[in-house]
């Protein structure tokens, strides 16, 4: 199953696509939407809806997740991320794309274990699990929202009818049942378990860097 995270804004609208199967993650491309700041708000946007759909397009993925809106610092700033996420999802439904919503702390809880996750947390913890760097803390949370959307609805190759079915405001709930989207998701969490849990141990000193290793951009 192909999802397209996206992570809207009128100045950078990030965007990740990655491939679910089995429970297993893949990285397929990542990218920041970045309509020059003088031009009117009316012209960024249609900038951010072309780019956009040119990534659908290219990639063809078979549904979208999006960051719920949340509080901005100011009414403006809060009006322009809506402009802005509602091309976002104008655009997917272009496409055809079902379009799931996500809060941005479920996202962080679900990619990194904890609610409060800063931008550093969630491009190390996107690195880990897809095993790319994105191309900046933009690109990182689609990728966290494409990885969080697979996990909350459970997809697990073509089994789903439709992450828009499954990922609703603020998360759905699934039912327990041993289905293979159940299983997908299991999988997926049981992946982000395992980097968190080798993080710990490495923190603890239970397991050493190899020698010269950089992991840390040291």
């Amino acid at each position: 199953m192909r999802i397209l995270g996206i992570d809207p804004g009128i100045r950078n609208t990030g965007w990740g696509v990655i491939d679910t199967e089995a429970g297993r993650l893949r990285h397929l491309g990542n990218g920041v939407i970045k309509p020059d700041p003088k031009l009117p708000d009316a012209d960024r946007l249609a900038v951010i809806a072309k780019e956009l759909g040119e990534v659908i397009n290219s990639f063809q993925p078979a549904h979208a997740v999006i960051e719920e809106i949340f509080v901005a610092k100011s009414a403006a700033s809060a009006l322009k991320l809506g402009m802005a996420r509602g091309v976002a999802m104008m655009v997917c439904g272009q496409h055809d794309l079902g379009v799931g919503e996500l809060a941005a702390r479920l996202v962080k809880k679900t990619v990194t274990g904890t609610g409060t996750a800063d931008k550093r947390q969630i491009q190390d913890m996107v690195n880990r699990l897809l095993n790319v760097q994105a191309a900046n803390a933009d690109a990182a949370d689609a990728l966290a929202i494409a990885i969080a959307g697979a996990n909350d609805a459970g997809i697990s190759g073509a089994n789903i009818s439709g992450v828009a079915n499954a990922v609703s405001v603020g998360s759905t709930k699934r039912k327990s049942g041993g289905s293979a989207s159940d299983s997908g998701a299991s999988n997926l969490s049981k992946a982000i378990e395992a980097a968190l849990a080798k993080d710990a141990q490495r923190a603890s000193g239970k397991i050493k860097k190899p020698s010269g290793s950089n992991e840390d951009g040291q």
